[in-house]
Order: structure tokens, then sequence, then C-alpha cells
């Protein structure tokens, strides 16, 4: 199932962005006009409080119905707050009587630096309703799209790709600080609606349709941002989550093939499902996929689903659910990954750049903890640290470190001990780590004020606990190596 390509000739378009601006149809407003009660029940997809509070013509309350709660308006308020004639026949909206509906939505999207409004196909499943969404719906915000937004590397960049830009939410935040972005898709409907998003916004984005890196395919990129169709499936048929290839092949293909399209330095960030294979252990899968690219690589593994859980959340997320077929599909796909030994679904970031080095650095963890977004400035630190890291070991003794601010130490043991039982070094920003300290690695990043060199450090811990100072180096180098690479301890100028 398939719907018409909606689209606004750049003249309708500026109308309805100088519409949408007179309206102060924003974010924060339209919270403002539901009031906390309606706000969250729409974040549930529930409109009924939201039509409740939403009563009169005005111009924001006429789009908030239109487009939050998706319900139909007057149209005659609806003319006298937006170009009708143009968005019905841009495929935007319907006319139905004297009401019109929405056929697309226009929902309004900020960050920190400012506003936007983002052209999508509408929130299936509002108030309970199981349609079933079509095979090329594109998915307008949603926690993925906002989690790789913050994730991302806030670096200037001078060529930037959106891979699977869907409705262009990444090429808004890649415009941002980047000055060419590229933005592709296999899906049509998809790149008639971010066509619609970067005008309405008053960007320039080029737009390119094509399989995974086909449209780009001998060109290098200073930063790939990507949430790909990863969904882990036998096949695919919706195309904003399904990539065609089985099983996790278009997340693996996405690492291989994007570190090849990176320039030098160039980083690439992407969203991804991937197996967890009876026998194998996830971490060494992950790893060969990464470690064949050349490029340092943090990969970060958030949550892991049970097969059975996961089917079930996919074939909701199309509506399938109490329809005809849905048994059917079930067991299809369940008896897929038991086909192929699959105990469960991983999610996680893949993170990679071209650093050009001899000696990669790799890290494949598991941190389904909270974390402290938005990340894309700790990512971009975890890459210089990586240098600092696989420095030798000379260079590394001669550094003189810090302790990054926001790393403090607790010690834990029984009321009245003298010693305690354990040290505990604890970070309280980006990943918020937490690891626990011997009484020399505590003794030595307490000292670490960026006033002497480490190896002077090491020597003078020795002489403290009377042990053998050669000894102690090697015992606490690999050590500060981790310390390093995970934040706790810095160079003065980071």
């Amino acid at each position: 199932m398939t719907t018409p390509h909606p689209g606004l000739p750049h003249d309708d378009t500026a109308r309805l962005r100088e519409a949408l601006s007179d309206a102060r149809y924003t974010v924060d407003n339209v919270r403002d006009l539901l009031g906390e009660r309606a706000s969250a029940a729409l974040d549930r997809n529930e409109t009924t409080p939201g039509r409740l509070q939403v009563q009169s013509d005005s111009a924001l309350e006429t789009m908030t119905r239109l487009w939050s709660l998706q319900a139909p308006v007057g149209r005659r308020a609806a003319e006298a707050a937006l170009p009708v004639d143009a968005l019905v026949a841009g495929g935007f909206l319907a006319a139905d009587g004297d009401d019109v509906r929405a056929l697309v939505d226009v929902r309004p999207y900020a960050d920190d630096a400012g506003d936007w409004w983002v052209a999508a196909d509408l929130t299936p499943g509002m108030d309970g309703d199981r349609a079933r969404i079509p095979t090329d719906h594109v998915l307008g915000l949603n926690a993925a799209s906002s989690t790789l937004a913050q994730l991302t590397v806030p670096r200037r960049a001078e060529r930037a790709l959106d891979l699977g830009t869907g409705c262009g939410v990444q090429a808004l935040h890649l415009a941002r600080h980047c000055d060419t972005v590229v933005g592709t898709d296999v899906n049509p409907r998809a790149l008639a609606l971010a066509a619609v998003t970067a005008r309405l916004n008053g960007i320039d984005v080029d737009l390119r349709q094509g399989n995974l890196f086909e449209p780009v395919e001998d060109e290098k990129f200073d930063l790939i941002a990507t949430n790909p169709p990863f969904v882990v499936s036998p096949d695919g048929t919706h195309v904003y989550r399904d990539g065609g290839l089985s099983g996790d092949e278009v997340s693996r293909r996405v690492v291989v093939d994007g570190a090849a399209r990176l320039a030098p330095g160039g980083v690439l960030q992407s969203l991804a499902n991937w197996m967890h294979v009876r026998g194998q252990d996830w971490t060494e899968r992950l790893g060969d996929w990464v470690a064949g690219t050349g490029c340092d690589a943090w990969v970060i593994q958030r949550e892991v689903q049970d097969p059975a859980e996961y089917v079930e959340l996919w074939l909701r997320d199309a509506g399938d659910v109490d329809r005809p077929g849905y048994r059917e599909r079930y067991e299809a796909w369940l008896s897929w990954f038991d086909e192929n030994d699959v105990e469960g679904v991983g999610f996680g970031w893949i993170n990679l750049r071209a650093a050009g080095s001899a000696d990669p650095a790799v890290r494949v963890e598991e941190w389904p903890h909270a974390v402290e977004q938005p990340l894309g400035a700790e990512i971009e630190r975890w890459f210089a640290r990586a240098d600092l890291a696989r420095s030798g070991d000379d260079a590394l003794l001669a550094a003189h470190l810090t302790v990054a601010g926001d790393v403090t130490q607790e010690q834990i043991g029984r009321p009245g001990d003298e010693d305690p039982e354990h040290i505990v070094l604890r970070q309280h920003r980006g990943l918020m780590r937490a690891v626990e300290a011997g009484t020399a690695e505590a003794g030595l990043v307490g000292a670490c004020d960026g006033t002497l060199p480490l190896g002077r450090i090491v020597a003078a811990l020795a002489q403290v606990l009377q042990v053998d100072a050669d000894a102690l180096r090697a015992d606490l180098l690999p050590r500060v190596r981790s310390l390093i690479q995970e934040g706790f301890l810095l160079l003065p100028s980071a």
C-alpha cells in the first residue's frame, strides 16, 4: 500500500512558512496552549485532553488541532490561518465539505539553538487507531531521531551525509555546522517531504534517491549521520525501517561501506540493531564489523530484546496486531530467528573515525545505564583521547594529566573502619561511569593536577607505598590508558 507523494512549489512553501511564523507555531507555544495534562497525553498518542483544551479559532489553535491533534478544522478557520488551496493541491490537506483535514503532518521542532518545522507523514496509532501503516510511510519526529541528533559530533565540517534522510530531521541539525549537506533515501516520498522540510527552514540540502551509499558511490564525507532501516528480519516491506536485506546486514553494511566513504579524520555515527547469535560473543561479532574498517571505533550497546519481544514490537509498530495474517507473520519471523540461532537483538550506537592509525582504538561495550545527553561533544573527546591513550609509554609518562572536572571520589566502608573497603571514581557527565580503584590507582588520580608528569607521580607513589617503581609502572600504565579513554584523566588542554 502506497500513497501519493506530496509536494509544494517554492512560492507555496514560502507562504506556508510565513503562516507558521506569523502564528508562532513552535514547540513551546503548542505545549503552553495544550497545558501539562494534554501535552503529556499527546506524548502517549492520545488527543482527547488536547481537543478539550483547544476550542478557539486562532491561527495557533487551528494549526494545533489540524496537525498536532490530527483533527479536522473548519475551512473558514483554516483559510484564515493557512494557504489552504495550495496545501490541498500539494497533498498536504484534504477538503471534506466545510472542513479540512491533514494528509501530511507539519510539526514544530526545536533544539537549544532555535525552532524548526518538519513535514512528515501523520503519526499512526493516535487514540488507539490500529490502521496499517503504508509501506512507504515517512516517519516523523521520534525518540530515535532525537537520540541521533544528540549523539552527532558538533564539529565544523565541509561535507556531511544524512544517509536515509527520511523527513530530513538530521539534515536540519547537520546544516547548523556543515557547509554542504547531502541527504539520500531509497523512498521518493521521503525525499519529497525532506525537500519541503528543508525549504520551510531555509536550508539547502542536496537530496538524492538511491539505496544506502549508491547515490554517493565515489564521494567522501567529513561527517556521516544515519538512522538506517536497521530492523532485523528475514525480509523487509516498510522502507522506513526495513532495509530489504536479511538479518542485520544493513547495519553491517553501513559500518563497512560507510567507513570507505569517510574523508581523513571523518566521523560516521549510526543507530543500529545487531543479532546475538548462539555460541558467539556479541562483542566479537561487532568487533569484526569495525576492525576491518581501520577506523577508531566506539560501539555502545544500550539494550537487548528477546526475539519474541522484538517481533511483537515491530508487528505492533506496523499496525499488524489483531489483523488477518498476524499469527502467520509472527510465527514466520520467530521461526527465522530460531533457524538462525538468534538469542536476542541488541540496539545501540556505532561511532567510527577515520584516524589513519596503524593501531586503531576499538571499544565495544554494553552500557544500559543513564547517560547525559547530548553526547556528541563527549564522543568527539573520546576520539581525541584515543590518540593520547595509544601513544607510547615514554610519551604517556611525560604527559601532564589532570582529573576531569566532573569526577568525584567515593570511599565506601563500614562506619568506624580505619580504611575504606572500596574506592570509587565517579563521573557526573557524559556516560556517568563509576569505576573501582585500588589504593595506588586512587593515589595516582588524586595527584594528577597537571603540574607533574605522570612518570614522576608514579615514582613518588612507589616510594610512598614502598614498592618497586618498575613493577608499579607496569601495573598502572594499562589502567591509566583506560582512565584516559573513559574520560577520567585528561590532558590539561582538554
